[in-house]
């Protein structure tokens, strides 16, 4: 941009604090990005929180607790790879939960516990669809009424754990201190697709990266619901029972952990494959499911956020910074978009600098966060790039490079379409406006998903608008559901046993 049109950053007319609290709002839809460049800083200090200093070998009698409905496709799987996990045999357990199933679900457990006598359980609920939690629930009071279990993995039916996960997560119960551990959840699809790719980055960032960080902060936000070990004492110091009010049950549990002074530890090294959505579909029934859950999550424990405790690190400024920063990331866009806008027919040179400055730091924490993320998991790294690469969308990708490569596009701005000109200021202003705007074109990848178009037309729409801004949407979408009320339904992802073992 022509240095003459940078121009002063004062307001003619305009008060100054209204000037910079919309400054302020501008740089909101970069604080996320900033915040989560700080949690990877902290990796580096990991080497001394990732508890292996206090954890030991340690084998403790665990019963494997499994909610099954439906789930024929997958079980029989995810039971033979337990039998045949690195752990003693005479020490481990599998209970099949049946949550009511009507396909072949009964008969693939059924089988398993006759060639398997004492070793898999099968455990059957005549009432069904009430949900994961109270189906845990169901098995977890049969369990806890037998004096063998000293420890209980909670999974779901089909994730596939590899051979030395569970002695890996079982080491750090050594330590008393500790009364749960979780394991890094892999995207293991055998014939994976665009989708899948996207959620193999995502949990890249989101859990290879984002728990070691939160390893060093001493609080966790959540155990995967699909790698839950917790000692017995912990389950009777939280009530012995899942939370049954929510549809985050295993945010809740975690939660409840650590307020009652235990510490809960992430394994990096202990590693789950689980098979993801594959369309947007199935991608927004998990998302959504999750993210009314953190809403409730949010509400629930409003007594302890940013309030020091001697029990727990869950009210340290650190962690609930990234709490936020994740929970209000759509308002942060819109925010930020909206004051661009406001400040695009008040003062245009102000709001073109803003902006400019606005992608810079984006692009500067894209680069580091991409790079970082990468190289912690080289060989899903491999298989990803791409997707890495485009998870903040193409026109991001490109509002970023104009931002630092501007000679680049110089020829364009400065000669075919002078900033002056019309069509320049419109451009300007859509780009202002895809700060935020972004999720409703991610939206209208769903919308179009199932259309005669929409098999190509909604992966070049995620492509365009990036995997990011489509699970933003999601968040956004959850606020509104939990505004009108609506019900609270286990709406879970169909499953085909698709698990490269």
């Amino acid at each position: 941009m022509h240095p003459a049109l940078i121009g002063s950053l004062a307001f003619a007319g305009w008060t100054r604090p209204l000037f910079w609290f919309l400054v302020g709002l501008v740089f909101l839809g970069a604080m996320p990005l900033v915040v989560a460049s700080v949690q990877f800083v902290v990796i580096g200090r990991h080497y001394r929180h990732d508890h292996y200093d206090a954890a030991g070998p340690f084998f403790p009698r665990i019963a494997v607790l499994i909610p099954a409905w439906n789930e024929g496709a997958v079980i029989g799987a995810s039971i033979d790879r337990l039998l045949s996990l690195e752990y003693p045999a005479d020490r481990l357990r599998i209970y099949v939960v049946d949550d009511a199933s009507t396909d072949e679900t009964p008969q693939v457990v059924l089988g398993r516990a006759a060639a398997h006598p004492g070793r898999v359980v099968h455990l059957r609920r005549d009432k069904g669809g009430e949900g994961k939690a109270h189906t845990l629930n169901h098995g977890l009071a049969l369990i806890l009424d037998d004096d063998w279990m000293e420890a209980l993995l909670i999974m779901d039916a089909d994730v596939i754990y590899a051979p030395d996960s569970l002695r890996k997560m079982s080491r750090h119960l050594y330590d008393p201190k500790v009364g749960a551990v979780t394991a890094y959840i892999k995207e293991g699809s055998a014939e994976g697709n665009y989708m899948t790719r996207f959620i193999a980055y995502e949990y890249i960032t989101a859990q290879a990266a984002s728990r070691r960080s939160q390893n060093v902060f001493g609080a966790l936000a959540c155990l995967a619901g699909g790698a839950q070990l917790h000692s017995r004492s912990n389950l009777e110091a939280i009530g012995g029972r899942i939370d049954t009010s929510s549809l985050a049950e295993d945010t809740f549990t975690t939660f409840n952990t650590q307020l009652a002074g235990n510490r809960v530890v992430f394994d990096g090294n202990a590693t789950v494959l689980a098979e993801e959505p594959g369309n947007i579909g199935g991608l927004w029934k998990q998302r959504l499911r999750w993210a009314r859950g953190n809403v409730h999550v949010t509400k629930h424990f409003k007594h302890i956020w940013f309030r020091h405790s001697r029990t727990h690190r869950l009210g340290s400024v650190a962690f609930g910074i990234s709490w936020f920063c994740l929970f209000l990331l759509p308002i942060f866009m819109i925010l930020s978009s909206t004051a661009l806008v406001i400040l695009f027919f008040a003062n245009f040179p102000a709001s073109w600098r803003l902006f400019h400055r606005l992608w810079i730091v984006n692009a500067v924490s894209f680069t580091f966060l991409t790079s970082f993320a990468l190289l912690i998991d080289t060989g899903t790294a491999r298989r990803v790039w791409r997707e890495a690469l485009f998870f903040p969308g193409a026109v991001s990708l490109l509002i970023i490079g104009y931002t630092c490569f501007p000679r680049l596009f110089s020829h364009v701005i400065h000669q075919d379409l002078h900033v002056g000109h019309p069509e320049a200021r419109v451009a300007i202003l859509i780009a202002y406006m895809w700060v935020a705007g972004c999720m409703l074109v991610a939206y209208a990848a769903k919308c179009v998903e199932n259309t005669r178009a929409g098999r190509v037309l909604s992966p070049v729409l995620v492509y365009l608008a990036g995997f990011g801004p489509l699970l933003c949407s999601v968040t956004l979408a959850s606020y509104f559901y939990e505004l009108r009320g609506a019900e609270m339904k286990w709406d879970k992802t169909e499953k085909s046993g698709k698990i490269a073992v």
